[in-house]
């Protein structure tokens, strides 16, 4: 699913978590576009959300955001290239197809994820290490 190393015209950097595993999920992302114009949004997803539903559910919030975006500058998002980046192996690894999907509770937020994602024409999903997440997004 990654065509690593296209020059990105929408790049999400996304972070989620939650405070309890299961507990209160929140997440960022920072969605930004070719010309340097930046968006950060803060998500919360209240009681009984586990870090990487918090972790799918802030991706999923940025990929239909960056669809928007496309959409509102008349861009079609197979015509563009998406760089996703997150401090999230579990996130990357899955997306990727590296690894299964095993637990029941993240099997349809994978399956939106994965269809959001298929919608761009190229990928570049990766990890990256936790402090440049935090330069990004703030927190």
């Amino acid at each position: 699913m990654t065509a690593r190393e296209c020059e990105p015209d929408l790049t999400i950097v996304c972070d989620g978590g939650s405070l309890g595993n299961p507990g209160r999920g929140y997440g960022s992302y920072r969605l930004t576009d070719k010309s340097g114009a930046s968006k950060l949004v803060r998500l919360e997803f209240g009681d009984g959300v586990t870090n990487n539903q918090a972790e799918y559910r802030t991706l999923i919030a940025a990929l239909e955001a960056a669809l928007a975006h496309a959409a509102a500058h008349r861009q079609r998002p197979e015509d563009l290239c998406l760089r996703i980046r997150t401090d999230s192996q579990l996130l990357v690894e899955q997306l990727t197809g590296r690894w299964k999907v095993r637990h029941p509770d993240l099997k349809p937020l994978h399956a939106r994820a994965t269809a959001l994602v298929a919608r761009f024409g190229r990928r570049d999903i990766a990890w990256q290490p936790r402090n440049q997440t935090v330069r990004v997004l703030g927190h």
